[in-house]
């Protein structure tokens, strides 16, 4: 079943232009974040924060990026 579901995803992927998976991309963090919101009883600003905070966890910081913010 797992198998399957997985076959029909890459399939329908293989069929999206570039900005259709874009698209598709950007809802799906879109609906994350309404569900993170939703879960833990925060607005949805406070759970886009929070799901930015743990992807960024762990990662090394980038001296590029610090002489931008910087």
């Amino acid at each position: 079943m797992a198998e399957r579901a997985r076959r029909e995803a890459i399939a329908r992927l293989r069929g999206m232009t570039p900005a259709e998976r874009v698209a598709e991309a950007l809802a799906l963090g879109q609906e994350a974040i309404v569900i993170h919101a939703a879960a833990h009883a925060i607005d949805p600003q406070e759970a886009r924060r929070r799901l930015e905070r743990a992807g960024q966890a762990g990662r090394r910081r980038s001296r590029v990026m610090l002489e931008i913010i910087g």
